[in-house]
């Protein structure tokens, strides 16, 4: 039996642990905070209650899996999954509207067609034909593997790009904001695909044209909702957890990975207290001093991104009135000069017409009785530091933009709010310790690597990455399947390449 230490109980984290201590490890989670979850939390106001990270589940599949890994009870036992139908609506700058219906690409062709017009189905289907090719060919290496020590091959990008005659050459779109441009030939199909890149921070002009995965994963696999918000998700992973006797010590922060011998033997507290481990999980962002030498893959080792990681805004609104009966769980309000907006977020400034996604779960657990509504309003911004969020006035400002742009998904959404619940890039940083409340995206292929994460099996022999700071990336989804690869890496040695 190892003993295991964990460091953070972010879902991710915790998959790892639920899994490592199946395995027969005894494994104790250290967690700064007074809880689990990490970015998966909640709010609470007077009968109101409001997810305050990922409001949706995409790709179910991970979660199942760890629960069917790591007990008897199947993860439909310990929560209740709903689909979204329809998956969302889009509200589109010229006043377009269309309602997209969840896992129904004959649907969300029609659906296209009847909005937009004729063809606007087609060229979209044709787009996710495309990303299902690019799923094809990286699923396996990006996602259910552990990072390859030849990652340089997933530098090139899956993603079958239509050759484009232009200025007199041919070319392919190599970024989301060209295959808008160049293949979606449509202004409002551009802004749906930049939607989808934009809520995983990723910036359109240069994310590469593999995040066509994104959309393609949501339309295949489905919106789900879990019933009490998806909090509920992080509380049962993590009686999974206890269920298997992992231990976890609260406000306990990890100020250091203990190296002895050439390896990781344990972590040091706040304090100075020292817990010997035979192997360590840092389920947190690196951060300097946190480990030894200061890395946990070589400088050569990884490209550097250009970009910057940008965080979530949140509004939590309290609202009098009942929910109409066919309101629509998630509307999102695109923005009306989207590349003005993507130069401020990934500039490091305010955008002035943000892109705005609205939640309006129909759930009798977020609201005090029929006659009230709870709302979550979310924006994807810059990170704290370029723009400070703790600015009274600044926050002020922008919560009334996203408020006022809302309205179109809400009708007499001002008038109806009895409590408004602010939460920035600055409240993330607190609560995570993520440098800047930046919110990781999911791993890429494509652009020379320079989407990927580091590998789980880092440079220190005994320590292992999990999480969304490491592959494959962030997200519920991928963050889960980090912890897998994980307890794969402990379990079966160096040399685990994933689940046949």
């Amino acid at each position: 039996m190892a003993r295991i230490a964990v460091i953070g109980a972010g879902t991710g984290a915790m998959a790892a642990a639920a899994r490592l201590a199946v395995a027969g490890n005894k494994v104790t989670v250290y967690e700064r905070s007074a809880g689990y979850g990490g970015s998966v939390g909640r709010h609470e106001h007077e009968g109101f209650v409001f997810d305050t990270g990922p409001g949706l589940l995409h790709l179910p599949a991970v979660q199942r899996d760890l629960f069917v890994k790591t007990g008897k009870e199947s993860l439909e036992q310990c929560v209740t999954l709903t689909q979204v139908d329809p998956a969302g609506r889009h509200l589109f700058a010229d006043g377009t509207a269309v309602s997209l219906p969840n896992a129904s690409r004959a649907g969300v062709a029609s659906a296209l067609d009847a909005a937009l017009g004729a063809g606007a189905g087609e060229r979209w289907t044709g787009f996710l034909e495309r990303a299902r090719d690019a799923w094809d060919r990286s699923r396996r290496p990006l996602l259910e593997e552990p990072l390859r020590a030849d990652h340089q091959v997933l530098g090139r990008d899956p993603y079958p790009a239509l050759r484009q005659r232009r200025l007199l050459r041919t070319q392919q779109a190599a970024t989301v904001a060209e295959i808008g441009a160049w293949e979606l030939a449509d202004a409002r199909l551009a802004a749906l695909l930049d939607g989808y890149a934009l809520s995983y921070g990723l910036d359109p002009r240069t994310a590469p044209a593999s995040a066509a995965l994104l959309p393609y994963m949501e339309q295949t696999f489905g919106s789900w909702y879990v019933l009490g918000g998806m909090r509920e998700l992080a509380r049962a992973v993590y009686e999974r957890c206890v269920a298997r006797r992992v231990e976890f010590v609260f406000g306990a922060e990890v100020v250091r990975v203990v190296e002895k011998d050439g390896r990781a033997a344990g972590v040091e507290l706040t304090g100075g207290e020292v817990a010997e481990a035979d192997r360590v999980v840092l389920g947190v962002r690196p951060h300097a001093g946190l480990v030894p030498g200061g890395q946990v893959w070589g400088a050569d080792d990884m490209p550097v991104r250009a970009d910057s990681v940008p965080g979530r805004f949140v509004v939590l609104l309290s609202l009098r009135g009942a929910r109409e009966a066919d309101a629509v769980h998630r509307t999102v309000v695109h923005s009306a000069d989207g590349a003005a907006e993507q130069e401020a977020v990934f500039g490091g400034r305010v955008a002035a017409h943000p892109t705005v996604t609205v939640l309006r779960p129909d759930d009798p657990a977020t609201r005090p009785d029929g006659a009230h509504e709870a709302v979550t309003l979310t924006a994807t911004v810059a990170p704290q530091g370029p723009v400070d969020w703790t600015d009274p006035a600044v926050r002020q400002r922008f919560a009334d933009a996203l408020v006022e742009r809302a309205g179109a998904a809400v009708p007499g959404l001002r008038e109806r709010i009895l409590h408004t619940e602010v939460r920035t890039p600055a409240e993330t940083e607190a609560e995570t310790g993520a440098e800047g409340g930046a919110v990781p995206p999911p791993a890429l292929a494509g652009a020379q690597g320079a989407y990927l994460h580091p590998g789980n099996l880092t440079r220190l022999p005994g320590l292992y990455l999990a999480g969304g700071w490491s592959h494959p990336g962030g997200g519920l989804a991928h963050a889960g399947m980090s912890g897998t690869l994980v307890a794969g890496l402990v379990v079966e040695g160096d040399g685990f390449r994933g689940s046949r």
